[in-house]
């Protein structure tokens, strides 16, 4: 038997940045998992610029996700204004917006992108620990989800999250019949987001006993958060027949 962490997220919008080319930044239908640790570390109080401790959360556990609701795609549009280069803005810390914005208007430029999003979406996230002595234990991964140092949020800092995250520990022999036996807290809102029928599942365990019907390789494997770097990792995907009121 193991024992695994679970929790759900859902938001209004979310983002779970795909490889971006240009001004195009796609997303994900599903989380992924460089989206889910930098949520776990702004919960545990761990700093973008803190590589090592980045590096061990990371590689401390297993990760997979169902998909209960996919959501509506969102294609947005956007334009937002920065101080042009030679005003010093690289060499310079802006904590807030307004303190960034606070320039002459002949010192601004615009930058166009299109961005996408998905809305309403509800996923169940699942962890496990890879190795013997992980990082933080499951306990306090818990802990720090309910009370966490950082704001966290859906891929992207305007996506908030709008539910408590809920987080349960169970034990399982694997992580598709902890999902089974998981129950969160009734929630008559997350009722009205699930339909009737079955449930994709992402994991990416090679050693999970669960059957799957193929695998696919997804850029989001961090190797440095402050230089923005990533590798490819191999995720395992599977439809799974869950209870009536589990998933779309």
């Amino acid at each position: 038997m193991k024992k695994f962490l679970i929790f759900r997220l859902y938001g209004p919008i979310a983002s779970w940045g795909d490889v971006a080319v240009g001004s195009y930044r796609p997303t994900f239908d599903h989380p992924s998992k460089s989206a889910i640790f930098g949520l776990l570390a702004a919960a545990l109080g761990i700093r973008r610029d803190e590589e090592e401790k980045q590096l061990e959360l990371v590689s401390g556990y297993n990760y997979g996700v169902l998909i209960n609701s996919a959501g509506l795609m969102l294609r947005d549009y956007h334009t937002s204004q920065v101080p042009s280069a030679g005003t010093g803005r690289n060499k310079k810390t802006f904590f807030t917006r307004k303190d960034e914005l606070a320039t002459s208007k002949s010192e601004l430029n615009t930058i166009l992108s299109t961005r996408d999003y998905y809305c309403d979406g509800l996923y169940t996230v699942i962890l496990s620990s890879r190795i013997d002595n992980p990082p933080y234990s499951l306990e306090t991964l818990a802990r720090s989800m309910k009370e966490p140092s950082f704001s966290m949020y859906l891929g992207r800092k305007s996506c908030a999250i709008a539910l408590p995250l809920d987080p349960i520990i169970i034990s399982a022999p694997t992580m598709q019949e902890a999902l089974v036996n998981a129950e969160f807290k009734d929630d008559t809102f997350i009722g009205r987001l699930i339909d009737k029928g079955s449930c994709r599942f992402y994991w990416d365990d090679p050693d999970e006993e669960t059957s799957h019907e193929h695998s696919v390789s997804r850029r989001d494997e961090v190797l440095s958060r402050k230089r923005w770097q990533f590798a490819d990792r191999k995720e395992y995907y599977s439809m799974v027949n869950w209870r009536k009121d589990a998933c779309t």
